[in-house]
């Protein structure tokens, strides 16, 4: 009795230092955690609003284009019509001459009357008319070209600059993943390790029985250190097992802080072999259920806050052991014990 007192009291005295070093590692995770989630929101909302300010620039540039083509098209009327009234202008001139070296000339001509030439004066005023309104609305026309193409400019310099602006956020977000990813991994290793020493430590609390074993982050205990066959009613001396693993439990509660939502999941597994007509289970998954609520009812008991507690049946369809012998059934029947986040 001495001894196993002796054993189990400097067993404890690790682990508040375990306790420290884990709190701080998953206080650490979490943070990292949360600065990238941040980091990734208003990153991500900044995204959205320069995708949708470059489909607006986009949408400008579209008309200010419809614009232009139409102005050009106009302008390119006005330009035929100029060159209409310059040939009819010409031509008009060209008759006037004419008619003036007729009406001149030594020789005998028909008879041109001063009404005729100062009808084709006149003519000849109207296209030099025409002809200045159409060359005004030919440099207005020249004018807002030129507007429309230093706008469509600008429109353009300022989605180059929100693809940019674009490209150097989804730069950053992937600076932001990776060293994210460097730091979990770094932690996980960290994080192994310390798991690692208090697997070992705990075994040292618990005994060293081929019984009771550490698989990865589980505890595994044979179900016949704590049931009967076919039985799902605690045995006095799986009780005393269930004991260390409670007062380990109150400790770990004094010492995470509260906003860690830890959890002990408690998993029950059976062999492959159905259970016989008499047993009060009607299936693996019903015994397995049961043997897991019976552990988690003790630690209950115990004192443990039951939202601190899981407890699941995976019947038999979780095996460790592929094998048929005694040796394997025996290692598929098992109690595991995980602490996790819920």
């Amino acid at each position: 009795m001495a001894l196993s007192r002796a054993r189990r009291d400097s067993g404890m005295n690790y682990w508040p230092g375990f306790v420290d070093a884990l709190s701080t590692l998953v206080l650490s995770v979490i943070f990292l955690l949360t600065v990238f989630m941040v980091a990734q929101f208003f990153l991500s909302q900044d995204l959205a609003g320069k995708d949708t300010a470059l489909q607006r620039l986009n949408a400008q540039i579209s008309r200010l284009s419809q614009l232009l083509s139409l102005e050009q098209t106009g302008k390119a009327s006005l330009e035929d019509q100029v060159s209409q009234l310059r040939a009819s202008l010409n031509g008009a001139e060209g008759e006037r001459d004419r008619l003036r070296d007729a009406s001149g000339a030594a020789a005998p001509a028909p008879s041109i009357g001063p009404g005729e030439v100062d009808s084709l004066n006149s003519q000849i005023d109207v296209q030099k008319e025409a002809t200045a309104r159409a060359l005004a609305q030919i440099q207005n026309l020249n004018e807002q070209i030129r507007a429309l193409r230093n706008q469509i400019a600008a429109l353009q310099e300022a989605l180059g600059t929100s693809d940019q602006k674009g490209k150097d956020a989804q730069v950053q977000i992937a600076d932001l993943g990776q060293r994210l990813n460097l730091a979990l991994a770094q932690r996980v290793q960290e994080l192994s390790r310390y798991r690692s020493d208090f697997f070992g430590k705990l075994r040292e609390i618990l005994g060293s029985r081929p019984d009771i074993r550490v698989v990865g982050d589980r505890f595994v205990f044979q179900s016949e250190v704590l049931f009967d066959s076919g039985n799902a009613a605690l045995r006095p001396e799986g009780t005393a097992e269930l004991d260390k693993i409670a007062s380990a439990l109150l400790d770990l509660q004094k010492q995470i802080p509260p906003e860690i939502n830890w959890v002990l999941r408690v998993d029950g597994h059976t062999d492959t072999r159905q259970l016989g007509a008499t047993s009060q289970f009607k299936s693996n998954w019903e015994l397995s259920s049961a043997r897991a609520i019976s552990v988690v009812l003790y630690l209950i008991g115990k004192g443990v806050p039951p939202q601190r507690l899981v407890a699941a049946g995976f019947g038999e369809f979780q095996p460790i052991d592929s094998g048929t012998t005694d040796d394997a059934f025996s290692h598929n029947r098992r109690i595991e014990l995980k602490l996790t986040e819920r």
